[in-house]
């Protein structure tokens, strides 16, 4: 899963992103409201954490410029802002959730939690395929009743095509949510974890579509 904080307080954007990439997000910082209006145009994420007070251009205008894109990518408001008035203008204008600083890092691990499991359309976190369960609080893959060792972007990977299985998602798409920008990305990296995945629970489970992408077959059997 790839998160963007956009968050001004240096400290604060440290503390969040180490507490966060230990659970195996790749979480990308910005501190700018204009450059983070820049990035939600043109890239993929799963959830947005978003302040308020931000040089360039402040939060709330940040999330009315997102969703008079059209783009429905879940956002949680963290902010010092604690005025009843300044919760119902971000909700009022597309905020999935509201969290005031300053906020236990647990707390927020939960909420992020929540928001992902809402946006993919499930009440509780574990996707369950059959013989395939995974879930991503603890990280973990049974396959037939076997648990299933896969590396950060194997996981990130199988989890996202098991969110929607049977959609295609392109080659683009799946790779902007494996890797940040910090990271390097080799170009055939995309094919190795679909070849590991393949290898460590069955040959069938993904389907290649040559030129556009991969999906995650539904029917697909061992």
């Amino acid at each position: 899963m790839r998160l963007l904080l956009i968050e001004d307080d240096v400290s604060l954007m440290e503390g969040i992103r180490t507490a966060l990439k230990s659970e195996g997000y790749i979480l990308d910082c910005l501190s700018d409201g204009r450059q983070a209006v820049h990035a939600l145009r043109h890239e993929v994420f799963d959830l947005v954490l978003l302040d308020l007070g931000l040089p360039g251009l402040d939060g709330l205008s940040v999330l009315k410029t997102l969703r008079a894109g059209g783009k429905a990518t879940p956002v949680m408001i963290l902010t010092a802002r604690d005025a009843v008035s300044d919760r119902v203008a971000g909700l009022d204008n597309g905020a999935d959730d509201y969290l005031v600083k300053p906020f236990d890092i647990i707390e927020l691990k939960a909420r992020i939690r929540a928001l992902l499991r809402r946006s993919a359309g499930r009440a509780d976190s574990q996707l369950d395929l059959g013989a395939l369960q995974i879930d991503p609080s603890s990280q973990s893959v049974i396959y037939q009743g076997t648990s299933v060792s896969l590396t950060r972007r194997e996981f990130g990977l199988l989890q996202e095509l098991a969110n929607k299985p049977g959609h295609v998602f392109t080659r683009d798409h799946l790779q902007q949510l494996l890797y940040g920008w910090d990271e390097d990305i080799e170009s055939n990296a995309l094919e190795v974890h679909v070849h590991y995945l393949r290898k460590k629970l069955f040959p069938g489970l993904i389907r290649t579509l040559r030129g556009v992408g991969y999906a995650l077959d539904k029917d697909a059997r061992p």
